[in-house]
């Protein structure tokens, strides 16, 4: 069925990883100004942290049998790998440090950190939506750095959010708890840190 083609696409293009790496490294290379070089580096650090390396521990988990699948569709499981990337996170967020990254990168990495603690405290009982947190936090995070002009970004968002009830990955309320959650905790963390 088309529908569930588009909605897989979604997804998977719109993944929380896919879409931590692509803000750290677009926030890396707006902090740095003009030496791209040095904000496309501190931008890939901060992806292997805060998205690749986690990412890479649910892969293990999933060819090992412990994990369902890389969305981690049993929230359940969701808490030891939601662990394991705020370790990786505070890991990143070190090397970050005496690296002399930008503020900018920084309150972003801790924002994404403050929101794994939150996820993983949701986790415990109910299943939120991390795609929808995670594409939201990222738009307010876009906003807050380069403008309101990219509340244009809130579209694909949605689709985010429609894409996990279309292929009945979450509920309705899952999506919209998510999008708050994420919405709320990048805005928060992001400005007051930035």
């Amino acid at each position: 069925m088309i529908r569930e083609r588009v909605a897989r696409v979604v997804t998977e293009v719109f993944a929380p990883a896919v879409l931590v790496s692509v803000l750290l490294v677009l926030l890396a290379v707006h902090s740095e100004g003009g030496d791209l070089r040095r904000g496309l580096a501190l931008g890939v650090v901060a992806a292997l942290f805060e998205s690749v390396l986690p990412f890479l521990y649910i892969l293990r988990g999933v060819r090992t049998g412990a994990l369902t699948d890389h969305h981690i569709g049993d929230h359940r499981q969701r808490r030891g790998p939601l662990l394991v990337g705020l370790g990786s996170v505070v890991a990143g967020f070190g090397v970050l440090v005496w690296a002399g990254a930008d503020r900018e990168l920084l309150a972003a990495v801790v924002a994404g950190g403050v929101g794994l603690v939150v996820a993983a405290g949701v986790s415990h009982w109910w299943k939120m939506s991390i795609h929808s947190a995670v594409a939201a936090g990222s738009v307010v995070i876009l906003m807050l750095v380069y403008g309101w002009w990219l509340a244009l970004a809130a579209v694909p968002a949605a689709a985010v959010g429609w894409s996990r009830v279309a292929l009945k990955d979450h509920t309705v309320a899952q999506v919209v708890v998510g999008t708050l959650v994420g919405a709320a905790v990048a805005g928060g963390v992001f400005s007051a840190l930035r």
